[in-house]
This record gives C-alpha cells, structure tokens and sequence, in this order.
C-alpha cells in the first residue's frame, strides 16, 4: 500500500472510531478495522451488526447479577 493510502485509511478509520465513540459502541479500533473490511468483502452491514448485536448479548452476564450489569455497555467482542 502506498503511503497516501495508508494515510487516507488510517485517517478513514479514526474518523470511524471517533464516531462510535460518539455514539457508545464499545468498539475497539480493531474490531472496527475488521468490520470495514468485511463491509468492503461484500458483507452485509446490516448483517454484521446484528452478529455483533448477537454475540454482546452472550457477553453480558447472567440475569441473576446485578441490574447495573444490564445498563453497561458490554464489551467488544473478539474477532479473531
């Protein structure tokens, strides 16, 4: 990859990152990184948060737990 590209993408992804912080997704800049490149694969984006939807609520503990539990944002799940 050329320099500008790199640039251009690295620019492109904390544009990305600082707007889901905005928005309080819990996503790291890996996960995100992952994602887009999956969306540029073809994926579905619509698809993908639901996946990501999907594995946060097997994160998140048990209901017997605290409520504030349910409150929090559960973590980013990892993407291998």
């Amino acid at each position: 990859m050329d320099p500008e590209a790199a640039r251009t993408a690295r620019e492109s992804l904390d544009l990305v990152f600082h707007m889901s912080n905005i928005l309080e997704t819990g996503l790291d800049r890996h996960t995100l990184s992952i994602l887009i490149a999956l969306c540029e694969m073809g994926l579905n984006p619509e698809a993908l948060a639901a996946v990501v939807k999907e594995l946060r609520w097997e994160t998140i503990p048990n209901l017997s737990s605290s409520a504030s539990s349910l409150s929090a944002t559960p973590p980013a799940p990892s993407i291998p």
